[in-house]
């Protein structure tokens, strides 16, 4: 069997690691959290498009599956611990215990690895997905670089223990994935990204990490019933 490595899905997820791989320099090499933001914003985008893709061109694989969760460790594994070790070393925090933050790009590795082999997220999510985890952490390094707060060394370490265990917790999370255009099968996601759009259009990035949270808060409401 023929298997092919460049269609217009695995593309999409290339660029997604492309953004994540550069996220990844500009927040350690450059210290430069707004731009690692977008980077990651931009992986996020590309990674919900390269599923659309595939479903909408019928071009699923095996290959592309595997490839999705390793570009997926970089842009919203490794990228939300740099950007997270870079806050810690500016607010002064000493070694070695900023290395801790890294514990998102291990739990990342772990639930990526379970998302491949268990058919039970198919339809929905066990655990914080990882793009939601980077899109709060990116949208937090924006804030801090535009000095919007300022969080204590303590506070960061924190934090990224706390979104490491969401990452692998026994939670079930609604996916936004369309069966089809329809309010009956879709209500849930359009109601979500109809209240996210309008929070980002009123307070811009600073809505992201309540977004993030929110989406948090529903899907144990949603469990729940």
């Amino acid at each position: 069997m023929e298997m092919r490595f460049f269609t217009i899905p695995n593309l999409l997820t290339l660029a997604n690691l492309a953004c994540g791989a550069a996220a990844v320099v500009a927040a350690l090499q450059w210290g430069d959290l707004r731009t690692a933001f977008w980077l990651v914003a931009a992986a996020a985008v590309l990674d919900f498009f390269d599923g659309f893709a595939a479903r909408l061109l019928r071009q699923y694989s095996e290959l592309g599956r595997q490839l999705d969760s390793l570009c997926d460790m970089v842009s919203f594994g490794l990228a939300p611990s740099a950007v997270l070790f870079t806050m810690y070393g500016t607010v002064g925090g000493g070694a070695p215990w900023g290395a801790a933050v890294f514990i998102i790009t291990l739990f990342s590795a772990l639930r990526l690895a379970r998302f491949n082999i268990d058919a039970a997220q198919a339809e929905g999510f066990i655990g914080l997905p990882t793009p939601a985890c980077a899109l709060f952490v990116g949208a937090a390094g924006w804030l801090f670089a535009s000095g919007t707060f300022v969080p204590t060394a303590v506070a960061i370490v924190t934090a990224a223990v706390v979104l490491a265990v969401l990452l692998i917790a026994p939670l079930r999370m609604f996916a936004l994935k369309f069966r089809d255009f329809s309010w009956k099968h879709n209500a849930l996601c359009y109601s979500f990204l109809a209240l996210s759009a309008t929070a980002l259009a009123i307070f811009h990035i600073a809505a992201i990490p309540f977004i993030i949270a929110g989406y948090v808060a529903i899907s144990l409401v949603v469990r729940e019933k």
